[in-house]
Order: structure tokens, then C-alpha cells, then sequence
């Protein structure tokens, strides 16, 4: 697996590149310092995963997120010490696989990396429990969104989603089949554009598409 990994602290890109590079399914093919970077590096190189810090000169993750989805085969994960709110919300929005804090263990980001570059997306449970607090405590989840739109049961389902629910727990929830879950979620991603559960739960919340 080709990455790169993009810092403005050069202690921590030089430091996981070390890390990473001990295990012997990666290849770290180059650390820069910026979002812009980063991206020009992804335009003009194969690589499979973009590590992305938050905060960076010129251009920042979430924003490199965004152009490296759009624009490139690259897989853009998130690798930062902010779990903001705003943060976590934009660069899911923007396109990116996994959202993980630096803290976590070294074999847990090189796991969620593996998972990313099979197709996954990886948030780590703080980032899934920041999402989930937007609604926990009420007994209806608000939306923003246009109804009109889906489906009764594309609603309820989104709905679900947002509250964290597993496509097991749903299915159980709503007394029908995972495939038929599944099935719906396919619909709503099909209507909306998005990519994954996650990116659901955040417009569910949001009425953002964007």
C-alpha cells in the first residue's frame, strides 16, 4: 500500500513514517508539510491512502480531503489530535475514508489504514460518539433535510443510522432483512450522491450535501 502523509509538525510525519515503514505493507512514498502539498503529490502520483492532519498551512486536511476525493483515486484519512465537531463533520462531508486521533495505538492506524484502502471507512468510537451526541438525550432525532425527497422508510432509516444504529440493529428494530436495509441504504446513497452510512448520519443531521 503507497501512502503519503501530510503534517506541518515534522517530529510527527518523520515519526510515523518510521512507524509505519516497519511494518512491511506500506510504503511511504513521501511526508509533506501542507494540505496543498499533498494534493499535488496525489495528482501527479499513484498513491493509495493520504494521511491528513487537521490544521496546515496553505491548505488545510479537510479542504485537501475534498480535492483528493473528488479528483484522484486516493483514499484521504483523517490523522489529528482535534476531534471537533466542525472538523469531524467537514472532512466526512468532503470524502474522508477514517477519521482517527494520533493518540491511538500504532496497531490500531495501521489496522484502519488496511481497512480504508479495502474499501471501509474507520471512525474511531470518540469521532462515532461525537457524531451520535448531536442527538442523544432526545427522543426524536431533528432533521434538517428534505422529507419530500425519500421514502417513509428511507426516513426512519436514516434516522437510525444517525442514532449509530448497526444495519443488524436496524433490521431488527424495523422488522425486515439486512439485504432490505441494506437495499434502502443504497436507494438514499443513489438520491443523495453520498458514498457511505457515515456521510448519511452527518446529512441526516445537517441537511448538508455539500
Amino acid at each position: 500500500m503507497k501512502i503519503i502523509i501530510a503534517d506541518d509538525n515534522s517530529f510527527i510525519r518523520e515519526g510515523m513514517k518510521i512507524i509505519l515503514s516497519t511494518y512491511g505493507d506500506f510504503e511511504v512514498l513521501a511526508t509533506v508539510n501542507d494540505g496543498q502539498e499533498a494534493v499535488d503529490f496525489c495528482k501527479n502520483n499513484e498513491v493509495d491512502v493520504a494521511l491528513l492532519d487537521v490544521r496546515m498551512p496553505n491548505m488545510n486536511g479537510v479542504e485537501a480531503t475534498k480535492f483528493i476525493a473528488e479528483h484522484t483515486s486516493c483514499k484521504p484519512m483523517i490523522l489529528t489530535t482535534f476531534d471537533d465537531d466542525q472538523y469531524i463533520f467537514d472532512a466526512i462531508k468532503n470524502g474522508a475514508k477514517g477519521y482517527l486521533l494520533k493518540n491511538t495505538e500504532p496497531e490500531r492506524i495501521r489496522d484502519a489504514i488496511k481497512s480504508v484502502y479495502h474499501g471501509n471507512t474507520v471512525m474511531q468510537e470518540v469521532v462515532l460518539d461525537k457524531l451520535k451526541s448531536n442527538i442523544d438525550g432526545s427522543k426524536k432525532a431533528e432533521t434538517k433535510i428534505d422529507a419530500s425527497l425519500f421514502t417513509e422508510r428511507e426516513m426512519g432509516i436514516m434516522a437510525l443510522i444517525a442514532k449509530g444504529y448497526s444495519n443488524k440493529s436496524i433490521a431488527k428494530q424495523l422488522f425486515i432483512s439486512e439485504g432490505t436495509v441494506a437495499n434502502y441504504i443504497t436507494s438514499v446513497l443513489g438520491k443523495t450522491g453520498l458514498e457511505h452510512r457515515t456521510q448519511i448520519a452527518i446529512y441526516y443531521l445537517t441537511g448538508s450535501l455539500e
